[in-house]
């Protein structure tokens, strides 16, 4: 019984980092999504974020901020993972409280 708590203690410390490490990348990456609009047969690109109850757009450009959808793929693709991990993390607090 000691090997299987503690290989989940080991499991538990494993998440926990990859945890930390995924909201760091979170924090540095920008919220929100890029939004095109059409006015007098111009596009123009707006950031469209929540700032509390609000919804808040940040004009960026006429042109097309590649770089900037990329990272919002990236934090979206993050989010995804960070949910798997907390999934894993309830899991293994589940098992630890039972009797072994």
């Amino acid at each position: 019984m000691k090997v299987l708590q503690g290989i989940l203690s080991e499991s538990k410390e494993y998440y926990l980092d990859i945890k930390k490490k995924i909201e760091k990348k979170l924090a540095n990456l920008p919220k929100g999504n890029v939004k095109e609009r059409e006015i007098a047969g111009k596009k123009y690109h707006y950031l469209q974020y929540r700032a509390g109850k609000r919804i808040m757009q940040k004009y960026l450009g006429k042109n097309k901020p590649e770089n900037l959808i990329k990272q919002i793929k990236e934090r979206n693709a993050l989010k995804i993972e960070l949910k798997k991990v907390d999934e894993a993390l309830k899991i293994i607090k589940r098992t630890e409280g039972r009797k072994m």
